[in-house]
């Protein structure tokens, strides 16, 4: 019952900040479990329904870009972690979580692991499912605002991306707390 918690998705300046929680299946192994940020994205889409096969239990939870700006990402990263784990339905013995600090009020004792996505397979596993999840929804977000490319860029600071938002200024994803869609904000203030 051991609970891994990962998230993706702090440094863009558009989209949800997004985590997962994995509580794997001993006996069900998954090949292939590291840091998504070391694997395809073809591998990640690949093990995402595998992982939600064979683990007992998982939930993917999110902070609005709304919740970003008026928490700060840090907190809000906490929050999609705490109803990632509120969402498995069941209490975990413990909790690894990926990174240097911890949410409080955390169910069970808990554990902050430097590069836990590489150490630990829950995190590995909660890392793949957090991204998977949050790609898919930039790639929604794309159709809603096709201007903005969320689809190639996924949300992060492009030249692609700081070029729309120069042009077109922030769509209500934007995270407006974030210094350059806080300037594009500013400047299209200025130009009004």
């Amino acid at each position: 019952m051991i609970c891994g918690v990962d998230e993706a998705g702090r440094g863009p300046w558009a989209g949800p900040v997004t985590a997962a929680a994995v509580i794997l299946d001993p006996n069900a192994p998954i090949l292939g479990l590291t840091d998504s940020k070391k694997i395809s994205e073809k591998k990640r889409f690949a093990l995402d329904p595998e992982i939600k096969d064979k683990a007992a239990y998982w939930c993917v939870a999110h902070a609005e870009p709304t919740e970003i700006d008026t928490l700060n990402i840090r907190e809000a990263t906490f929050l999609a972690m705490q109803r990632a784990i509120a969402g498995l339905g069941i209490k975990p013995s413990r909790i690894l979580i990926d990174g240097n600090a911890l949410p409080e009020d955390l169910p069970a004792p808990a554990e902050a692991i430097i590069k836990g996505d590489l150490k630990e397979p829950a995190i590995s596993a909660a890392s793949i499912l957090a991204k998977t999840e949050r790609d898919r929804l930039m790639v929604d977000f794309d159709a809603a605002y096709p201007e903005f490319g969320f689809a190639g860029h996924k949300g992060y600071g492009t030249a692609a991306h700081a070029d729309a938002l120069k042009r077109l200024g922030p769509c209500p994803i934007h995270r407006t707390s974030f210094a350059p869609v806080r300037r594009a904000m500013l400047s299209e203030t200025l130009t009004n």
